[in-house]
């Protein structure tokens, strides 16, 4: 018993400092439970399952986080670590249900790439999607990779002159073929890997890291769409510690309510300055009193880099725009 009428001391708003906290990466999220890697690219890199201690609130944790662990961090049988703090995120991947969803999800954090997986056919491939996926990646701030998958069922000459007035980087896989191109591409860095079911994404993260072993099915034959094998993101490191992969599940949408049209504009430097000079206060460039055309009929921008831009911020206003 403690002495007073109250029988206890009050509670204190100081925390504990944590200054014993090792550092670990986020790698899968289970249910409440968190696999992190302690000691990453050291011979005693081990595996921490991990919960979320109640003062981080309602701040969420997510795959490719860095965060700080107390309690058993030795990785045996039954071992159960806390996580009281997570560092400040260099890039956050988000999206939303749909795009009058107020509420954004992280999918993944600390990632620099974004790998848009579309198979050339089998299913067929959505421009749409490809277009709003671009958008979350230049809101994130990351670099967009676009992998063109089952080359041996279709060209891909046709999807890639559609996205070349953008200069995004692209790769061509063809099943059972060669990953090298794609492995230049990942290499030394995180990169995050997006799509649609069945378009091939769990078959790449096989080849690339072969002790992977991700579930993979076939393409429904009457709706031409795939079924999901992933249930949830999950990072691995490829082959020699040359980077990581994150595997993500197929999406059937991606809501982008929590994109501003700044953040997509400012991935195309030629552009955005005539946007600076020429555009009426918050014009969202797809109305007539746009000042980007006649940025564009002066020559400083070419044509079709206007229209690829207003075809993502069409994307983000919800508006289906043909390639």
């Amino acid at each position: 018993m403690r002495p007073g009428r109250r029988g206890s001391r009050p509670r204190t708003r100081r925390r504990p400092a944590h200054e014993d906290a090792v550092g670990g990466l986020v790698t899968a999220v289970d249910r409440g439970r968190y696999r992190c890697l302690v000691g990453e690219g050291t011979p005693g890199a081990r595996a921490v399952t991990a919960m979320r201690a109640r003062e981080l609130g309602r701040k969420g944790v997510v795959v490719g986080d860095r965060v700080a662990l107390v309690g058993d961090t030795s990785g045996g049988p039954d071992s159960l670590a806390r996580i009281v703090r997570v560092e400040p995120r260099s890039s956050s991947l988000r999206r939303t249900a749909d795009d009058s969803d107020p509420f954004e999800r992280i999918i993944v954090a600390n990632a620099g790439q974004l790998v848009i997986v579309t198979a050339l056919a089998d299913p067929e491939p959505r421009p749409r999607m490809i277009d709003r996926c671009l958008v979350a990646a230049y809101d994130a701030g990351m670099e967009p990779l676009l992998c063109l998958t089952k080359a041996d069922l279709a060209p891909p000459d046709t999807l890639v002159a559609a996205y070349a007035p953008l200069g995004v980087p692209y790769v061509v896989t063809a099943r059972g073929g060669d990953t090298g191109a794609l492995r230049g591409h990942l290499s030394g860095r995180t990169s995050v890997l997006v799509g649609h079911s069945g378009v091939g994404k769990s078959t790449l993260v096989n080849a690339l890291v072969p002790d992977a072993e991700r579930a993979v099915s076939r393409v429904n034959a009457v709706t031409g769409r795939g079924r999901h094998t992933s249930s949830s993101a999950i990072a691995l490191e490829l082959p020699d510690g040359d980077g990581w992969i994150i595997d993500t599940p197929g999406v059937r949408s991606f809501g982008l309510a929590h994109v501003e049209p700044e953040n997509v504009i400012g991935a195309f430097e030629d552009l955005a300055e005539g946007a600076a000079e020429r555009c009426p206060p918050h014009c969202d460039h797809l109305q007539e009193s746009c000042g980007l055309d006649g940025w564009v009929a002066e020559g400083h921008a070419s044509r079709a880099r206007l229209d690829s831009l207003r075809r993502l911020l069409a994307s983000r206003e919800g508006e289906a725009e043909p390639v």
